[in-house]
């Protein structure tokens, strides 16, 4: 159980997909059990997608309540649909799914906040699902027009222990830690150093902008996020450590006076640890 309710890998084109698809059942309000509705919903949906493969599940649940009731509601309500599910639909051997609680970006009605949404990839599509979930390799990555920089590997080569360095045109969707796809290039240099470099360890420093408090942490999840990529591929997660820092070391002062200085400030950064 334990395996599933971590983060799911679904770094690099989470959510972005063309070829990816999400279905979505709704709850009532502090349910972790689907109604007669929802659930005939469900059955119908896994008959159809019976030769499918299910990638992650998230769990959310609306505002109401303290946070760690939500969150262990929003686990309870991922559990029960992966028990529902696992037996009907194929998922990915590394599959896991997320809970992500009231820490994701509320809609105005309440009932919309209390779902489950399954990302899944239809059989005709499967032949290209690690380049659906952004994780093949670089020598693909090339060929599919994302030409990598080696900018960052000199950088890294001239850096001293205590250094930090911006990893430029790394972007996120707005208000999560999925990875724009265009930035997927920067993730695969990132990785190629490290492995080119053994004996390189660094911290990965996420940082946001606009706002005094980081209440969903964000700065974090940001930052662990490229670490698991890396773990993904193969580099020892002690050799990246990640911290959030919010907006407590801003490049401009707060409020800032336009997006220029908020996307200064909205970064990631890794410190050299040892080189």
């Amino acid at each position: 159980m334990k395996s599933f309710l971590a983060f799911f890998l679904l770094l690099m084109a989470a959510f972005s997909a063309s070829a990816q698809e999400s279905f979505v059942v709704y709850f009532e309000s502090n349910k972790h059990e689907l109604n007669k509705k929802e659930m005939l919903r469900l059955e119908s949906w896994m008959q159809q997608n019976t030769t499918s493969k299910i990638v992650a599940i998230n769990g959310f649940t609306d505002e109401d309540g303290t946070t760690a009731y939500n969150d262990t509601l929003a686990q309870k309500r991922v559990s029960y649909i992966y028990d529902l599910v696992k037996e009907k639909v194929k998922t990915r051997d590394d599959f896991k799914t997320r809970s992500f609680g009231e820490s994701h970006k509320q809609s105005k009605i309440k009932a919309e906040n209390r779902k489950v949404t399954i990302h899944y990839i239809l059989a005709k599509d499967l032949s290209r699902e690690n380049e659906i979930l952004g994780i093949q390799p670089v020598a693909q990555i090339q060929r599919v027009g994302l030409p990598l920089d080696a900018s960052l590997e000199l950088q890294v080569r001239r850096a001293a222990v205590g250094d930090k360095l911006k990893l430029e045109n790394l972007n996120f969707y707005e208000n999560t830690f999925a990875i724009l796809p265009e930035s997927r290039p920067k993730m695969f240099e990132l990785l190629e150093i490290m492995k080119k470099n053994p004996k390189l360890k660094i911290q990965i420093q996420g940082h946001i902008c606009c706002m005094p408090n980081d209440r969903a942490d964000l700065s974090t999840k940001r930052a662990k996020a490229i670490r698991m990529f890396l773990e993904a591929h193969g580099i020892d997660k002690s050799r990246a450590t990640f911290k959030g820092f919010g907006s407590t070391q801003p490049i401009n002062p707060l409020p800032e006076k336009n997006e220029e200085e908020r996307a200064a400030n909205r970064r990631v950064e890794i410190e050299i640890i040892e080189n």
